[in-house]
C-alpha cells in the first residue's frame, strides 16, 4: 500500500473558507494601496542567491540558516526561493530602470520562505504584502507608510484594546551605527560569560541582533547596553524628529523601542513594526524602515528608500483572534431544478442571471428538492431559484427568499433577471414578508 503524499512541513494549503476570507482582504488591501498610489510588481519567486547575500547580510540568521537554496543542475548557478521581497523588488527596479522619470510607489504579494521551525505564525512558506517607496529622501514617506498603515488597522477593526500597537526607533547613518557598534561590543564583552551561544556567535559578526533577544536571561544586561539614538548626529535625529512630528500631527499614538534594530543588514534611520500582544511570540505583524543604501549596494546609482512587509497569516490570526474575520462571500442565487427539461431550462436562467453581475451556483448531481434546497441554505445565498417540470413548461423560473420569511414569487423567464435585481438590491415590494 503506497503512502499517503502529504504537503511539506510549514507548508501549508489554505482550503476553501480560509482562501475566500484571504481574498477578501487581498481586495480590500489592494484597494487601500491604490488609495495611496501604490501600484503592483511582480517578481520571481527564485532569485540568484548571491542578491540575498549582499542585500541582506552574509551574518545575518536568514543567510546562514534559513534559506531554500540550491544548485541548478543544468547550469550550476546558484538559486535561492526569496527570504523576502525587497531585495527581488530593488533588483527589479534596477534591471528594468525604473527609476528613469522619477521616483516609484510600488506594491507585491506572495509567498516567501524560510526554513525555520514551523509554529503558529512562523511557518517556512508564509505570504506577504510588501510596499516599496523608492526615489523620496524625506521622513514625510516614512510617517506616509506608518500612517497607512494605521488606516488599514481602522479599517480591519484592529486598533482597539489587545490590537496593534507602534513600536519605532531610528538606526542612523552607517558612521553612526559603526561608532555604536564599537562601543556595543566593548560593552558587551565585558559580560560575554553571561552571553548565550546566539549571543557569542553574534558579538563580532551582528550585535545589534543581540539587543532583540528574547531570552530572559539576558535582559538586564541588554537594558544597560549603549544606545544608538544616543550616538545619532544632528541629522539623523532631525530625521528621526520630522516622522514623529507628522505621526504626532496625525494623532498616531507611538512608543520609541531603543532596541529595536530588525534583523537585516540594508537598514538606516527609520524603522518600526507593528506589534501584538495576541499572538503569542510571533507579535510582529508588520515591520519596515529606510534602506537608503541598497540600491547602490545592488550596483545602481545612489537612491533613498523605505518599505514594510506585512504578513498575512499573522494579520489572518489577528482577525480571529479579534472576532473579526473577513466574511467569505457567498452567492447570490442558488439554482434548484428536477427533472431534464427543467435542467436545461435552470442552466440557461443561471447564465442570464451571471450576465448582470451575480455569483450564481446551480445545483448538480441530481437529489430531491428538499435535499437540494438545504444546499441553498447552507450555501448563504439570498435567492433560491426554482425550475421544476411546470416551470419549464411554461418557460418560468420561481424566485425563494431563503434568508428572510417572505412569500416566493412565479414570473417569466424574460423576466427573472428584473426581479431578482429588485430583490437583491431593495427595490422589491412585490416580495411580502410574513
Amino acid at each position: 500500500m503506497s503512502q499517503t503524499l502529504q504537503a511539506i512541513r510549514g507548508m501549508n494549503d489554505i482550503l476553501p473558507n480560509d482562501a475566500e476570507r484571504w481574498e477578501a482582504f487581498e481586495e480590500l488591501v489592494r484597494d487601500w494601496l491604490a488609495a495611496y498610489g501604490y501600484r503592483p510588481i511582480r517578481m520571481p519567486l527564485v532569485e540568484p542567491t548571491p542578491l540575498f547575500a549582499r542585500a541582506i547580510g552574509a551574518v545575518t540568521d536568514i543567510v546562514e540558516k534559513e534559506m531554500y537554496s540550491f544548485t541548478d543542475s543544468l547550469n550550476g548557478e546558484q538559486l535561492t526561493l526569496r527570504p523576502e521581497g525587497t531585495a527581488s523588488c530593488v533588483r527589479a527596479v534596477l534591471q528594468h530602470n525604473l527609476l528613469y522619470d522619477g521616483p516609484k510607489r510600488l506594491w507585491y504579494a506572495g509567498p516567501m520562505f524560510r526554513h525555520e521551525r514551523p509554529q503558529k505564525g512562523r511557518y517556512r512558506q508564509f505570504h506577504q504584502f510588501g510596499i516599496e517607496a523608492l526615489g523620496l529622501p524625506g521622513p514625510d514617506i516614512d510617517a506616509e507608510q506608518i500612517i497607512m498603515c494605521a488606516r488599514l488597522w481602522d479599517d480591519l477593526g484592529l486598533n482597539g484594546d489587545g490590537g496593534i500597537k507602534l513600536e519605532i526607533n531610528s538606526l542612523g547613518e552607517a558612521e553612526e551605527r559603526a561608532k555604536h557598534r564599537a562601543d556595543l561590543i566593548a560593552y558587551l564583552e565585558k559580560h560575554v560569560d553571561q552571553l548565550d551561544e546566539d549571543g557569542k556567535r553574534r558579538l563580532h559578526t551582528n550585535p545589534l541582533r543581540i539587543l532583540d533577544t528574547k531570552n530572559p536571561a539576558l535582559q538586564a544586561i541588554v537594558e544597560a547596553a549603549p544606545k544608538l539614538i544616543d550616538h545619532l548626529g544632528e541629522n539623523s535625529l532631525k530625521h528621526f524628529e520630522g516622522v514623529q512630528q507628522l505621526l504626532k500631527d496625525a494623532a498616531i499614538p507611538y512608543r520609541i523601542n531603543p532596541r529595536l534594530v530588525r534583523g537585516l543588514d540594508y537598514y538606516n534611520l527609520t524603522v518600526f513594526e507593528w506589534v501584538t500582544d495576541a499572538l503569542g511570540a510571533q507579535g510582529t505583524v508588520c515591520a519596515g524602515g529606510r534602506y537608503d543604501g541598497l540600491v547602490a549596494q545592488l550596483g545602481g546609482k545612489p537612491a533613498p528608500a523605505c518599505g514594510f512587509a506585512m504578513g498575512i497569516e499573522r494579520l489572518m490570526a489577528l482577525l480571529e483572534a479579534q472576532g473579526g474575520l473577513l466574511e467569505a462571500p457567498a452567492p447570490d442565487v442558488y439554482v434548484v431544478h428536477l427533472g431534464e427539461a427543467a435542467g436545461r431550462l435552470a442552466f440557461r436562467a443561471a447564465e442570464m442571471l451571471r450576465d448582470t453581475g451575480c455569483r450564481v451556483v446551480t445545483h448538480m448531481g441530481g437529489g430531491s428538492f428538499k435535499s437540494q434546497f438545504k444546499r441553498a441554505d447552507a450555501s448563504g445565498a439570498q435567492l433560491a431559484l426554482i425550475v421544476g417540470d411546470d416551470e419549464a413548461a411554461k418557460n418560468e423560473v420561481t424566485i425563494k427568499p431563503l434568508r428572510v420569511e417572505a412569500e416566493q414569487q412565479r414570473v417569466p423567464l424574460d423576466e427573472m433577471a428584473d426581479r431578482v435585481g429588485d430583490w437583491l438590491y431593495g427595490a422589491d415590494e412585490d416580495f411580502e414578508e410574513d
